[in-house]
């Protein structure tokens, strides 16, 4: 826990960079006619998002992802802007598009400006990561929201900054690696976007952060090796304080219809 006699200030970031908003739901097969042909389409292009299948860029985006088989059913459909409220309709609407054939789930959150990261660190872990590419490329699509104990966040953010980086024994040794490290296979290959919740820590039925990765056929097994590298306490200490929601997997598809 954190030395409470001593006043560390909180300086993590406070500015929105960005929207976002993953919104689920299954496809009962009596029904999935009637979802293939709402006009979801419509809707994107009203709210002037591009589609991300053919690769990211700035302002609105929508992307279409097909469940990848029964632990991973349904569909989900990531919506993003430098704005609010573009995000704020398409939740609005889409429910009342679907329905009565589909109950659609919502997850939303934000980015910040990167925390815990100097020059150095910046180099290491964002200057040569992968970025979004076509569908085409990269079609595979992980979905992996969590939440932080409030252990964690009872912490100061010095402290928590620790956890992210290797830790050595009076001799030099290490004798953990950190996230940094646990995860570093992952920057050339995954792509990864991450949002946060606009309330630290999150409020109850809501994941303090949502994860999501990108990545192509051959850097699947890096996916599934560095989740589990992470998830390795004796590497990566700061899994001890993360509690994970479900992880859902997916396809990349470029139209609505394809998703069924």
């Amino acid at each position: 826990m954190s030395d409470m006699s001593v006043s560390i200030p909180d300086f993590t970031p406070a500015e929105i960079l960005r929207y976002g908003a993953y919104v689920s739901f299954t496809v009962p097969h009596a029904a999935r006619d009637r979802i293939a042909t709402a006009d979801v389409p419509a809707l994107t292009a009203r709210l002037d998002f591009h589609n991300e299948f053919e690769r990211g860029a700035p302002g609105g985006s929508y992307a279409f992802l097909r469940g990848a088989g029964a632990s991973s059913p349904g569909v989900m459909i990531h919506v993003a802007s430098e704005t609010a409220a573009p995000v704020d309709d398409f939740c609005r609407e889409i429910g009342p598009l679907l329905a009565p054939a589909a109950d659609v789930h919502v997850n939303r959150g934000v980015v910040r400006p990167t925390s815990f990261t100097g020059a150095a660190m910046h180099y290491f872990a964002y200057a040569h990561q992968v970025t979004q590419q076509a569908g085409e490329l990269m079609p595979n699509a992980f979905f992996i929201p969590l939440s932080k104990t409030a252990d964690w966040w009872a912490k100061s953010w010095m402290e928590r900054h620790t956890y992210f980086l290797p830790r050595y024994d009076d001799e030099g040794r290490m004798v953990s690696e950190g996230h940094a490290l646990a995860a570093a296979a992952g920057i050339p290959c995954l792509y990864r976007r991450t949002y946060r919740c606009e309330l630290t820590p999150a409020p109850e039925g809501s994941y303090d952060f949502l994860n999501y990765f990108e990545c192509s056929d051959d850097a699947v097994p890096v996916f599934h090796a560095v989740c589990a590298a992470l998830r390795d306490i004796s590497k990566n200490p700061e899994w001890k304080f993360v509690r994970e929601g479900p992880t859902w997997c997916g396809r990349r598809v470029a139209t609505w219809r394809e998703l069924f």
